[in-house]
């Protein structure tokens, strides 16, 4: 077997999560089985069993406060739009975790101790609603808005919600209001200023105390995120003197008298201890690399899933002792990543990348991150390491949209969508080129999702540039997929785009793919999801048929799942069908 098939199909798991009022009862998600699937590990005597077992996978669960059931959302084949189910955290039936509620997509979920939950749900018809579910009673509607928002937390004791939303209308900036169970607010916080504003609010969090109205809260106030604390009775906001470059993430300490800090900055990770009573900043000592999640156990020690780029993931503990170690077949490493920074018309652009083995100019492939508001990092990620393997260069741009650089940063690519990431990238490209880097004859354009997007968009923008291209379950005929599409990602495409297609139809035409599919000058591989909410078949198939009704060279892989795969075989036929694509139109 390959080192390329080895890294997918090698165990692996996510950090694990833990019930708040029973820490030893804890659920995660592994590919053991050769599908990603939830299960429930019992610390104590070291007992896990897997919750789930569906064909196309499931990786969205949840504990009770009180670690005595599951909650896992059942959707179908992928398609993202089902109902929450509830089982025994020992084993059982399986059942409907919110009777009354029919399915939608999924909006946020709080589950309180003394078994009231609280539901965000999202459908083309309702736009957002939540409802609170009491114990044996019928869900009642406490919200309800056209725009995007969702359920952020609970209280401690059960008696607060809050909630995010974008009724300004401004899908990337949230709001926040807090109410009571029955609907009834409590307070507001909105630095829109009613959509006026472009900052964001995200919930991080309620203390962990009861009776506690404070609430962890991220904003954007110095152009980056970071936190501070708001007492959502008294209206107090409390900043936390966390002076570091970069976005700031957080999370409560168990007991409340503290801050897990999350640092992200460059492409990188790392954790730090904030102290609420003395306002002292604590590094918490990881390896170079990324912290993909961390959470703070109750004697204090702090668990977190690391990696790099040449070391694969693995579940780590401050302790030193091992948390969760899958047995089995062992991934390879990779090589480790460059930091490229180019000159752009927005700016200097931080590129990733990863060299094989030998003197350059290499084949190269720009493997664009989806999003668009992500960012690559300095983790471990099978597909390039697969292309490394094949001897090809690997570039990975963090272009004008992605996090982790700055909110103007973030903010940039509204209205000219596309093409100003495909300006980044061609900086980037461009120096690749000089550099000695890559090939020229040999580029490849490849990405998944918003990556899949831009690279059909700078195929047909950009045709000289690029000798092949890659996309998976891509945007590419940005007016169908519109209509096409989940109502959440509805609103965020007019809020890049500045209205919808009626409104606004001459930016939808410069930035969909199909307006310059007859433009395309290379072989063009493209993957599809049929279930796929997010990027949906039938925008897809209208940009193959122009392909096909002028003879132009392309392939296309329909698979029967949704916006990507859960199943490992799946995934590694996916890889292996690119390669070969590649290999047989670059030599």
């Amino acid at each position: 077997m390959p080192d390329w098939e080895k890294r997918f199909r090698a165990p692996r798991v996510s950090l694990p999560d833990w019930a708040e009022d029973a820490p030893d009862r804890a659920l995660f998600v592994s590919n053991a089985t050769g599908t990603y699937e939830l299960y429930a590990w019992d610390r104590a005597s070291g007992e896990q069993r897997q919750a789930t077992d569906r064909p196309n996978g499931t990786t969205d669960g949840a504990l009770s406060p009180d670690g005595s059931s599951i909650w896992w959302f059942s959707d179908t084949d992928g398609d993202e739009f089902g109902v929450w189910m509830r089982q025994p955290f020992g084993g059982g039936e399986d059942v409907p975790a919110a009777p009354g509620l029919e399915p939608s997509y999924p909006a946020g979920l709080a589950i309180g101790r003394d078994g009231t939950s609280v539901v965000g749900r999202s459908t083309d018809d309702d736009g957002t609603t939540v409802h609170v579910v009491r114990p044996g009673a019928a869900p009642v509607e406490i919200y309800r808005h056209r725009e995007s928002g969702g359920v952020g937390d609970l209280s401690h004791d059960g008696t607060l919600i809050a909630l995010e939303h974008t009724e300004h209308g401004d899908a990337m900036h949230s709001a926040l209001r807090v109410v009571r169970l029955d609907g009834g607010t409590v307070a507001e916080l909105d630095d829109t200023e009613g959509g006026t504003r472009e900052l964001g609010l995200e919930i991080l969090g309620f203390a962990p105390v009861d009776g506690d109205a404070r609430l962890l809260v991220g904003h954007q106030r110095r152009g980056r995120w970071e936190p501070m604390i708001w007492d959502v009775v008294t209206g107090e906001e409390t900043a936390l003197s966390i002076d570091l470059p970069g976005d700031v993430n957080a999370e409560w300490y168990p007991d409340g008298s503290g801050l897990l800090v999350a640092h992200s900055f460059e492409a990188r990770g790392e954790l730090w201890r904030y102290d609420l009573a003395s306002h002292e900043l604590v590094r918490i000592d990881t390896p170079p690399g990324s912290v993909s999640g961390a959470t703070a156990r109750p004697d204090g020690s702090v668990e977190y899933l690391w990696s790099s780029a040449a070391q694969p993931s693995q579940v780590r503990s401050t302790t030193g002792r091992p948390v969760l170690d899958p047995p089995g077949l062992k991934p390879p490493g990779s090589v480790p990543v460059e930091d490229a920074w180019v000159q752009g018309p927005g700016g200097r652009v931080h590129a990733l990348v990863q060299r094989p083995a030998g003197a350059g100019p290499f084949p190269t492939v720009f493997e664009i991150h989806g999003g668009p508001t992500w960012h690559d990092s300095d983790a471990f990620a099978a597909g390039p390491a697969a292309w490394i393997d094949h001897g090809y260069a690997v570039v990975r741009v963090n272009y004008r949209g992605s996090t982790g650089y700055g909110r103007e940063w973030t903010d940039a690519l509204r209205h000219r969508v596309g093409l100003i990431e495909l300006e980044d990238i061609a900086a980037v490209r461009e120096w690749a080129v000089a550099s000695g880097l890559a090939d020229p004859a040999k580029l490849v354009l490849a990405g998944g999702s918003w990556g899949g997007y831009l690279t059909l968009l700078g195929l047909g923008t950009q045709p000289e540039a690029w000798a092949l291209g890659l996309a998976a379950v891509p945007v590419a005929d940005y007016v169908t997929a519109y209509h096409d599409e989940m109502e959440a990602l509805k609103a965020m495409d007019r809020t890049l785009l500045g209205g919808g297609p009626d409104e606004v139809p001459e930016r939808f035409e410069a930035s969909s793919p199909l307006t310059y599919v007859d433009e395309v000058r290379v072989p063009v591989y493209i993957s599809a999801g049929v279930n796929d909410p997010r990027c949906p078949i039938r925008q897809i198939e209208n940009y193959v048929d122009r392909l096909a009704a002028r003879g132009a060279t392309h392939e296309v892989y329909r698979y029967d799942a949704g916006h990507g795969s859960l199943v490992v075989e799946e995934r590694i036929k996916q890889v292996r069908l690119e390669i070969e694509f590649a290999a047989r139109h670059l030599g």
